[in-house]
Order: C-alpha cells, then sequence, then structure tokens
C-alpha cells in the first residue's frame, strides 16, 4: 500500500509528485466527447485559431481529473475511505496539447473525523503546473483517511 494514513499527514508537508504526464490531443478529444462537452474551444482547430489562444484548450475538467489522480500513488492510494469534496478549484493558466503537467501537494490541515474513530480528515491542496512551473490547476481537495491504528486494531483481532 502505497499511499500515506492519517497519522503520517503533517500540516504544512509538501509533496513533489515523481509522475508527470503530457496531455495529448486524443486527450482532449476522448474526454470532452466522453463528458458531451462539445465546446469547440476544445474540439474545433480551425474555430480555436480566431479564440484569445489561438489554438484548442485542453478541457479544464480533464486537468482536475489528471492532477488529482497523479498524486493518488503518493497520498492516498489504499488508504483513503472516499474523497469528500473539492473546493477554490481554479485553473489560472490555460493548458495545450503537448504540456507535461506536474504536481506539488501541500498538506494543508487534518483533523479527527468526529463520526468515525478508524479515520480522520485531510485537507490537501494540489498545484498542477506545465513545463514552465506555471499553475494551470488550483485545488483544495478533502479526504477521509484511514488511520494506521484502526489497521493496527483490525489485525490484533484478526490474530
Amino acid at each position: 500500500m502505497a499511499g500515506l494514513y492519517f497519522e503520517e499527514f503533517e500540516p504544512g508537508a509538501v509533496i513533489e509528485h515523481v509522475n508527470r504526464r503530457t496531455v495529448t490531443e486524443t486527450d482532449n478529444v476522448l474526454f470532452s466527447t466522453l463528458t458531451l462537452n462539445l465546446a469547440p474551444l476544445h474540439l474545433d482547430a480551425e474555430y480555436s485559431k480566431n479564440s484569445i489562444h489561438g489554438q484548442r484548450l485542453v478541457n479544464s475538467l480533464f486537468i482536475l481529473g489528471l492532477v488529482s489522480g497523479i498524486t493518488v500513488p503518493e497520498t492516498t492510494q489504499g488508504t483513503t475511505l472516499g474523497n469528500l469534496g473539492f473546493q477554490e478549484i481554479k485553473f489560472p493558466k490555460p493548458v495545450f496539447h503537448g504540456d507535461t503537467i506536474h504536481v506539488r501537494t501541500e498538506i494543508v490541515d487534518k483533523r479527527e473525523s468526529k463520526s468515525r474513530d478508524d479515520s480522520g480528515i485531510v485537507t490537501f491542496r494540489h498545484l498542477g503546473l506545465n513545463q514552465r512551473d506555471e499553475i494551470v490547476c488550483d485545488a483544495r481537495r478533502v479526504g477521509l483517511m484511514l488511520k494506521r491504528s484502526a489497521v493496527e486494531k483490525a489485525d490484533t483481532a484478526a490474530s
């Protein structure tokens, strides 16, 4: 299990994620059409030549999914009980076909769960950056994270 347990998260800690991903035209076209976002700014090269960017933009919801997905192996893989929500999602710079995205995560806050003794709540800030280190996605996410002590307790009970 690669993810971190609730006890391992410390507010103020920063994780520079190892995985990066170059965004392709195929990614953008498939995501946009699968989600029925048929905006010509994502799909029509000729239309987009006359836009303020002069080219197609990668769908921002694809970028949000990519940014959050890149974080999973080093933060929540196997240790999350659920994603509780996203807050304050911003896309300060556009993403274009061929941009390479990398991610930095800051642990903003953590607290004990009020309703569960096996988990706690962690607030993450995920920054998606392009190859020029420009922020292209800034999102706060809240996750319900498993406690190591709950796993150890279950292992002891099973023995």
